[in-house]
């Protein structure tokens, strides 16, 4: 039976999504992205917000309105194909080839390394990476309710830090603000865009989409308006809490390098800060609620990742699947946090503009009467771009064709080229949609869209 979700519950849900979302690497991103950007930090953050904060949202909601089972229901859309390959490659990204190992490097960098000397780094990432992931491994083989009872207390110890770290840096600024270096001279907002992909929060949207799902459902909502009007609620909360953890941390990076120094990432922006501020107390404090925090977001990750492959090939156990997935992260986290950042770039530039059109082709479903037909071609037509922009992140020299994509595609130049083809592609799927009639077996899928 239908009943009116109370405020209570849709902003208890909200605070469950952003603790979903929230892990270090929202706060090393955008530190970073203050650092790079200095006098054009409000500039650069309002692209960063647009792909870090809004498509999140956007993904809960193509969840919520699809009323998809999964995401490998939702990319099937396109064609049951695609719709595992995809998801296989989504599941890899925020799991063993990224954010997973990420979780272990992001922890070294902000909680053991700024209390190393000047000797060998690399040593002492191998031992805290065995530490690490063996303790991820461990607790996601037998999950109990120690994790979910830290993350509980966790996430509000980590905001109650971070709001007396942005109380005290708007109180007492780090510095002055420094002049903008690299792409954030010229073009502030689409490198502020495009570095908001690094957080995968809308990749992983589309997986935490389903949790969002099940709780709003557990609520008292059952009608489709009813669900997406819940999870727009909700969804409105957690974002709001990152758009002003971002700025924030953004604004203190700003304020950083003429004291701190300039890095080649953020997890020592905010380790300096906290040393600034509060001497060692402070940066131990951060270490350890950091620390915790993505040792809960990589079980999380871990236990995630392994139980959609079980599922993929059920004749390999959950447990075979955490001990691979485990291992594989720790090799991958020993790259160090800002090898591993630049290796994820490539893969993100192909990823992102094929996640951002399937979340916009599931709200414009309607439109297009959800033929399959437009589905894919607009994938089509962007991958032809990602591919392009994933090969120039790689350095695979493209020769003629990346001076004739240059000339004539507008916002190749800003990597958003993908913008245009994704148009011409929606465009021609719902031109050739108009002119032909869905055959009985795709009719039969479109209907169930």
């Amino acid at each position: 039976m239908e009943k009116k979700v109370s405020f209570s519950a849709y902003f208890f849900i909200g605070l469950m999504l952003f603790a979903l979302f929230f892990g270090a690497g929202n706060l090393i991103f955008p530190a970073y992205l203050g650092q790079l950007s200095g006098t054009s930090v409000w500039i650069a953050i309002l692209g960063f917000l647009v792909t870090g904060a809004g498509l999140p949202l956007m993904g809960v909601l193509a969840i919520g309105i699809s009323g998809s089972s999964d995401l490998q229901t939702l990319a099937s859309r396109v064609h049951p194909v695609y719709g595992i390959i995809f998801t296989v490659a989504l599941y890899l990204t925020i799991g063993p080839f990224f954010a997973l190992p990420r979780t272990g490097t992001v922890s070294f960098e902000i909680g053991i390394a700024p209390f190393l000397g000047e000797g060998n780094h690399q040593i002492a990432l191998v031992v805290f990476s065995i530490i690490f992931f063996g303790l991820t491994l461990w607790l996601s083989l037998s999950p109990s309710k120690i994790v979910d009872r830290v993350g509980k207390y966790l996430t509000p110890a980590l905001l109650l830090f971070l709001l007396i770290l942005i109380v005290t840096a708007l109180v007492k600024p780090l510095g002055e603000q420094t002049a903008p270096a690299g792409n954030y001279i010229t073009s502030p907002f689409t490198t502020g865009f495009l570095e908001g992909y690094n957080t995968m929060d809308a990749l992983a949207s589309l997986v935490f989409g389903i949790i969002v799902i099940n709780a709003v459902k557990a609520s008292g909502a059952k009608t489709k308006r009813s669900i997406a009007m819940t999870c727009l609620k909700a969804g409105l909360i957690a974002v709001g809490c990152l758009a002003l953890v971002y700025i924030f941390i953004a604004y203190i990076g700003s304020m950083s390098v003429g004291k701190l120094g300039l890095f080649d990432n953020g997890g020592p922006v905010l380790s300096g800060a906290a040393d600034y501020y509060f001497g060692s107390f402070g940066r131990i404090l951060l270490a350890l609620i950091i620390g915790l925090a993505c040792l809960t977001t990589s079980i999380g990750l871990t236990t995630a990742c392994a139980s959609y492959f079980q599922k993929l090939f059920p004749k390999i156990r959950y447990g075979t699947f955490v001990v691979i997935f485990s291992v594989f992260a720790c090799l991958v986290a020993n790259v160090g946090l800002a090898n591993l950042i630049s290796f994820s770039v490539p893969v993100l530039m192909m990823i992102y503009p094929l996640t951002i059109v399937l979340i916009l082709l599931t709200f414009l479903n309607p439109l297009f009467k959800g033929r399959r037909v437009v589905y894919v071609t607009t994938i089509l037509f962007t991958a032809v771009i990602s591919i392009m922009e994933g090969a120039k992140a790689f350095k695979i020299p493209l020769g003629g064709l990346e001076n004739f994509f240059s000339s004539y595609v507008p916002f190749y130049n800003q990597s958003l080229g993908w913008i245009t083809f994704g148009l011409c592609g929606l465009v021609v799927g719902i031109i050739i949609a108009l002119c032909t009639k869905p055959t009985s077996e795709s009719a039969k899928n479109e209907v169930n869209i």
